[in-house]
């Protein structure tokens, strides 16, 4: 017997959880710092509506600092996920605090936008760091991108369940290691409670009245399931199509976001639209207890798509709860079913649609909503995923198991009908 091989195990054991341990306090504090500071920039544009006139100026500066100091880094989250799929270069450091100021200045002009990107961001720039400092291979630098999402998503929104999970499935979940599994919770936990220390408060959300469940309920929450998975289809295409026409159409990055900008201060100031600047929450929480009119969630994805397509920084995952929200708040108008059930189904059920991650949007669902409304969200996220189509919000995603083969199957029959 090697003694050497017990000793090797414990350092191994130790190292990564030294590893966890600064990757969930470092990204729990850029975190923490985030959100306190988007919470300032948010305030401020709601008791100074006039800035919003000044958001081609931010959309000028976002578009200068990323074409002269960031092109490395502009891609965002598909580049975490490329540099996951095909490691090759540390992702560089400045990619946090470039995310950072580009979506403060998105939210503080106005733009429409979320904040997961922003923390996820932060967070795998965090952690590739480690990859120099403790010589790590391919197969761990792997591990540290997914310690850094799970490390963003679980700090920003006060979910590590479900931060674990998304980090672990939004990589594809069936080629992720047992060994990344344990880390992922790991790390979500220590960045949630680094949250915690810093005294940073997240949303709350309350579903008081759930449905009984039955053939009638059930078959009320698969239609919600499919609208939120067409939502989320919409969603997707749109931010794709707004970034697509301004490449195509504008040679100079910088005048995307700048011309952008200028579209979008006429209709958020001048034509009334201020409730969909932001993330949009004040209307999130408020759609757990009154209907929103059928159109809110449509002119949302609109003014997202708009503003992402066009070189603003931050998240899509926020205004998708928002566009989620709203549409199920609509629905109970039509839908026999307490409101604020709804509005929560379709909080998760269009992200899960949109990012390919049913099993941690449903964690999700519990962990804001409680066990009890569990089941209607688990189905609802199950057949959002499943009719959202192939293409989600992360162009350089992965869609692997069943929805994969599903879509594979259609495709081969209709190149058979050909």
């Amino acid at each position: 017997m090697n003694f050497q091989e017990p000793k090797e195990i414990l350092l191994t054991i130790f190292k990564w959880i030294f590893i966890c341990s600064l990757i969930g306090f470092f990204s729990g504090s850029a975190s923490a710092l985030f959100l306190i500071s988007l919470e300032f920039v948010t305030q401020f544009r709601i008791h100074h509506g006039w800035i919003v006139w000044f958001l081609p100026i931010g959309g000028l500066l976002v578009g200068l600092s990323y074409y002269y100091w960031g092109k490395s880094v502009v891609k965002g989250n598909n580049l975490l996920l490329e540099e996951y799929e095909n490691p090759k270069d540390i992702i560089p450091f400045k990619m946090a605090p470039l995310v950072l100021l580009g979506t403060l200045l998105t939210h503080l002009f106005g733009g429409s936008a979320g904040r997961e990107g922003t923390a996820v961001q932060m967070g795998g720039a965090i952690a590739d760091q480690f990859t120099k400092i403790f010589n790590l291979n391919n197969s761990e630098r792997k591990i540290l991108i997914i310690l850094g999402i799970s490390a963003g998503f679980a700090s920003v929104f006060g979910t590590p369940l479900a931060g674990a999970i998304f980090a672990l499935e939004v990589l594809y979940f069936s080629k992720i290691s047992f060994k990344s599994i344990l880390l992922s919770f790991s790390v979500a936990f220590v960045a949630y409670f680094t949250v915690e220390i810093w005294q940073v408060k997240h949303t709350h959300y309350s579903i008081p009245v759930v449905s009984e469940f039955n053939f009638t309920t059930l078959l009320y929450t698969v239609i919600i399931g499919i609208l939120s998975g067409l939502a989320a289809l919409l969603f997707s295409r749109s931010t794709h199509f707004w970034s697509s026409l301004f490449s195509k159409n504008i040679k100079y990055p910088p005048l995307r976001p700048f011309i952008g900008g200028i579209i979008l201060a006429i209709a958020i100031a001048g034509f009334g639209f201020t409730k969909f600047s932001g993330l949009g929450v004040p209307v999130i929480i408020d759609s757990f207890s009154n209907a929103n009119p059928w159109y809110d969630f449509l002119i949302k994805i609109l003014f997202t798509g708009f503003t992402l397509g066009a070189g603003f920084k931050g998240g899509e995952v926020t205004p998708l709860f928002f566009v989620g929200a709203t549409l199920g708040s609509a629905l109970s108008l039509i839908i026999p079913m307490p409101i604020a059930l709804l509005a929560g189904i379709g909080f998760v059920a269009v992200f899960s649609g949109a990012t390919h991650t049913p099993i941690a949007c449903t964690i999700m669902g519990m962990e804001l909503f409680g066990i009890q409304p569990g089941i209607f969200i688990a189905i609802a996220c199950t057949t959002a995923y499943f009719s959202s189509g192939s293409v989600g919000i992360y162009k350089s995603q992965i869609v692997k198991g069943a929805k994969y083969k599903l879509y594979q199957k259609i495709q081969r029959k209709e190149l058979k009908n050909l």
